[in-house]
């Protein structure tokens, strides 16, 4: 008999917990609060004066004439609003943002990414940022490097609104890296007047690994909105490419009415350019078209391209955020050179009407090619999902995801592929592994790995394939969102993990799929996550996300969960589907997070192998000259944040600080 109460406790016949094999046994640094504290700070001392001494110390070398370069400034806080082309995020609960100049959320840091590049053995992640408070305003580029996409170190901010043509903000930008080497910067600025232009930056001092100073080219704006374009209507430049004549290559996302364009521009030098008839690509009832991204994926390799890469075994991706919805889609096509065109191979699936990058919070992101590893790499804004007095309590709001992978999906020939960087697996501690799970209809199944906060989760799921045939079809469409959540029973789902748990289970977090039958007899999975009891606080977001995923014949269901704390990235069948979210829970805190397999359908068992890591923390903080005698063990040691404490929360130490604040109060 089916229990009446399915995601209430269940245990073994004794009554304990589950218990796997261990896979690895690596004892986890343990960081007392008092030593924590002390660190803290010194390392707020010390970069106040790193900060000086970089400030007092600057030095401009500039290759274009008359350039500008001014190092960071206190800025007037600035009201912003619908005037200036931002949607303010005005409602206690999370209502979404945009890129660039529709910023709809308040945020000490900023979420967009904005020029990454690999250069000189480090990795530099610029990004939006709001040095003074948790409101939107004041909008400069941070800037942080890392030898390993994980572990970081803040540097001074990069470029400030300082010069006519950004004044009212350094908005997104992307960089592009020549064949000898040089880098340019193209952003957007938006004016005085509030007219988004488009503007060129590049390196002071090229052999300073750090690329600390930037130089703003004298001429700027070098690209003004061109006729029958909104002045706050075009922004957010890609990277460019070459193309076979020589030229270099960008596009920039706007609007014609309702209708979502990417413009199309070419230039031989970065400072004159010549826009070419038509577009790039258009899609009517889309809206205004942010952070436009455009790459090509291999159809024949495991690897990433160079953005220049094109021919007959590659396939082009062009990526939009809605500014209408806030999501970010993406489709597959071909690229046409000759008139700078982009046609999706299906229309049904076409940008900003079909596949989304993430069903869950995430935002305004963009790619790079890492000529390092021979990747192409995804950062995405992680937004918050309580209340705008929360952000201003805490004095932070926004993060970034754990860095991702590209690949083209070769089975299903319509999906890309995500997954975390892995150099996310050196944060793997205590494993735990658990085989051939029997997880039976209605019952949840407590798993043995200790604090379930920081985890790196690996997951598959067989199911009876006899139930498969004999469940009945139905009629009545499917969705997550309209699914009922976890605690609906159906023939052949939910069933899944739950993650951030209390022991009772008043707080938890379902990840789980969901297999729809209809009268036909056809199979269609879906891939979910239901926030609606992750939390006891009445001012969070508790939406249930998720979206169809393919599932290709004789392929069993797969998961892999990033969990860590107020974060929860999840990635479907190899990364075809993610879901990203945030969860604020009341109960789980202090390391009393639980993990549990769990079923409610009521026509099928399903059998689960699970392999669970405890992960360790990463360090972010400011650096320093002694950083260069130091091995990774002492930097860990000096610096107790989490494992996707991301880069862009707030200047220096305070990062840790906040986070600790974060996990103790708000997770």
């Amino acid at each position: 008999m089916v229990d009446t109460k399915p995601l209430l406790p269940a245990s073994n016949s004794d009554g304990s917990y589950l218990t796997g094999s261990r896979v690895n046994s690596l004892k986890p640094i343990k960081v007392y609060l008092t030593i924590f504290c002390g660190l803290l700070a010194v390392g707020l001392f010390a970069a106040l004066l790193i900060g000086n001494y970089w400030s007092d110390n600057a030095r401009i070398h500039g290759s274009l004439a008359s350039s500008t370069s001014k190092r960071t400034y206190p800025l007037r806080p600035v009201s912003r609003g619908p005037a200036q082309g931002v949607s303010e995020k005005t409602s206690g609960i999370w209502a979404g943002v945009s890129c660039g100049p529709a910023q709809g959320v308040s945020e000490k840091t900023s979420r967009v990414r904005a020029g990454p590049l690999f250069y000189n053995g480090w990795y530099h992640f610029f990004y939006q940022y709001n040095p003074n408070g948790a409101v939107w305003g004041d909008i400069v580029w941070g800037h942080a490097v890392s030898k390993d996409l994980i572990n970081w170190f803040h540097l001074p901010l990069a470029m400030v609104a300082d010069q006519w043509y950004d004044k009212n903000g350094v908005w997104t930008g992307s960089a592009t890296i020549l064949p000898d080497g040089k880098i340019v910067m193209l952003y957007t600025g938006s004016t005085t007047e509030a007219v988004q232009v488009q503007n060129l930056a590049f390196p002071a001092n090229y052999s300073d690994p750090f690329l600390i100073d930037w130089v703003k080219y004298h001429g700027n704006p070098v690209l003004v909105p061109p006729p029958g374009i909104y002045k706050k209507d075009f922004r957010d430049p890609t990277t460019a490419w070459l193309t076979s004549e020589g030229k270099w290559r960008i596009t920039i996302g706007s609007k014609r009415d309702k209708t979502g364009i990417s413009l199309v521009y070419d230039t031989k030098d970065f400072i004159n350019y010549e826009m070419l008839e038509g577009e790039l690509h258009a899609v009517s009832g889309t809206g205004m078209w942010e952070c436009v991204d455009f790459f090509p994926v291999s159809k024949t390799e495991g690897k990433g391209l160079d953005t220049s890469i094109n021919g007959p075994e590659v396939k082009h991706v062009v990526k939009v955020s809605l500014d209408d919805d806030r999501h970010d889609y993406y489709a597959l096509g071909t690229y046409y050179e000759k008139n700078g065109s982009w046609i999706p191979d299906l229309p049904e699936i076409d940008v900003g009407i079909g596949i989304r990058y993430d069903y869950g919070i995430f935002y305004a992101s963009k790619t790079f090619y890492d000529q390092n590893k021979n990747r192409r790499v995804l950062w995405g804004w992680i937004g918050e999902g309580d209340s705008e007095a929360a952000d201003m309590e805490k004095g932070w709001a926004s993060l970034q995801s754990i860095p991702r992978t590209i690949l083209f999906d070769n089975k299903t020939g319509t999906n890309l592929l995500q997954w975390p960087v892995e150099e996310i697996e050196s944060l793997r501690l205590n494993g735990t592994e658990f085989e051939k799970v029997a997880v039976k209809a209605g019952s949840v199944v407590p798993l043995d790995v200790g604090p379930g906060s920081q985890l790196d989760i690996i997951a598959e799921f067989e199911i009876d394939k006899e139930a498969l045939k004999k469940a009945t079809g139905s009629n009545i469409t499917f969705s997550c969102q309209t699914g009922g959540g976890a605690a609906k029973s159906g023939a052949l789902g939910p069933f899944g993990i739950l993650v951030l748990a209390d022991e009772s289970l008043s707080e938890q977090t379902p990840l789980y799929f969901y297999i729809a039958k209809d009268s036909d007899g056809d199979l269609k999975t879906f891939f979910c996550t239901d926030l609606s009891r992750s939390s006891k606080a009445p001012d969070v977001d508790k939406q249930i996300f998720g979206s169809y995923v393919p599932v290709l014949k004789e392929e069993n269901l797969s998961l892999r969960v990033l969990v860590d704390h107020s974060i929860v990235e999840s990635f479907a069948q190899g990364g075809r589907s993610v879901i990203t979210s945030r969860i604020y829970p009341t109960e789980v805190i202090n390391g009393a997070s639980k993990v549990f397999l769990f079923n409610n359908a009521t026509e099928t068992c399903v059998t689960a192998s699970v392999k669970i890591w405890q992960m360790d923390s990463a360090f972010i903080r400011p650096y320093s000259d002694d950083d260069d005698d130091k091995d990774d063990d002492d930097r860990k040691s000096s610096a107790p944040c989490f494992i996707l404490c991301p880069i862009n929360y707030i200047v220096s130490c305070v990062t840790c600080l906040y986070f600790i604040y974060h996990v103790s109060k708000f997770s």
